[in-house]
């Protein structure tokens, strides 16, 4: 049974948060444009994991296809604003209401008709590779041939458009990431979360007790998809191009997963750590690689797959949890 890691972290746990968000905040100024990228791309999946983290952490449901939810939000916003010029905070009006519809639409089937466990993973696996092949024919968004936004130089940084220098972007990841964090602090603590607790570890139990199973793990689905969602629109902006080979691939689903498997599924914290260990050792080895002039095809996969066993064989609560213990913050259960 998933041990019920909940952060509610104070004293020794409030200070080392507070020092690594400054620090965070200091980053531009400190370090190279590359190592700023690489911690736009670890905060992305830092975002992306904890969005996840709350359909599969929190409600106990496994989504195996969640790149689908990126992907809409990521096509309606580029879309929107390459028609229309209809700038990305507003598109992502639009792209949140459609990720969370195709959320309700998954959940209802699966959850009407009991399908649960692996096969509701096998589900959202189907959905995902429908909307790839679906877009990948379908010649309104370019298909196959990708959507490239339209890029000009600007004399400052356009916040409300999102077009600007790295910096930009940075700062824009960085407060989405915390402000999900806080977000899934609160569902955590509020009467909801509890019932996912409920579902999560005995949903027959829970469904005994009185809790309305379908209901509450309906609303974890859309929430989950809802907040994926933005990453797509920032997915989109910051590479300025999507293909449907890449955001709706099976392969950018388990990117998304790994960071809070690695982490610690079901705690706040695991899914940052998690990103910060997986991307920042999967970066550190290709400049190894690119130093000595090595090239092995498929050896960041090999890599992630070596993390996951190493993480299931010796820390299977994930590396937070231990971690915590180690450092003495303080948790406490429901």
């Amino acid at each position: 049974m998933m041990a019920p890691f909940t952060a509610a972290m104070s004293g020794r746990g409030a200070v080392l948060l507070t020092l690594l968000f400054a620090a965070l905040l200091a980053a531009p100024w400190i370090v190279n444009d590359y190592l700023l990228t690489v911690l736009i791309i670890i905060l992305y999946f830092a975002y992306a994991g904890q969005a996840w983290n709350i359909m599969m952490g929190f409600a106990g449901q496994l989504s195996l296809g969640h790149a689908i939810y990126l992907g809409l939000g990521g096509y309606v916003a580029a879309m929107l604003f390459t028609l229309y010029g209809v700038a990305p905070w507003l598109g992502l009006l639009a792209a949140i209401p459609v990720a969370a519809a195709c959320g309700a639409v998954i959940g209802f089937l699966a959850f009407r008709f009991r399908v649960a466990g692996v096969y509701f993973a096998i589900l959202t696996i189907a959905f995902a590779e429908f909307a790839r092949i679906g877009f990948d024919n379908w010649n309104f968004v370019n298909a196959s041939s990708g959507l490239f936004l339209p890029v000009r130089q600007y004399a400052h940084d356009d916040l409300w458009r999102l077009r600007g220098d790295p910096t930009m972007f940075y700062y824009v990841i960085l407060c989405a990431t915390a402000v999900v964090f806080l977000l899934c602090h609160f569902l955590l603590k509020s009467r909801i979360g509890y019932f996912w607790l409920a579902i999560r570890e005995d949903e027959q139990a829970a469904r005994a007790t009185g809790i309305d199973t379908f209901r509450y793990k309906m609303i974890a689905v859309m929430i989950s998809a809802a907040v994926t969602s933005f990453a797509g629109v920032f997915y989109a902006f910051f590479y300025n191009n999507l293909f449907p080979e890449q955001v709706f691939s099976i392969v950018r689903s388990i990117e998304i997963i790994l960071g809070p498997i690695i982490g610690g599924v079901g705690t706040l914290f695991g899914p940052i750590l998690g990103a910060f260990v997986l991307t920042g050792l999967a970066e550190a080895l290709n400049s190894a690689m690119t130093a000595f002039g090595v090239d092995l095809p498929g050896a960041k996969q090999v890599f992630y797959g070596i993390c996951l066993l190493i993480v299931i064989v010796a820390l299977p609560e994930g590396v937070w949890p231990p971690l915590a213990r180690l450092l003495g913050v303080k948790w406490s259960g429901r």
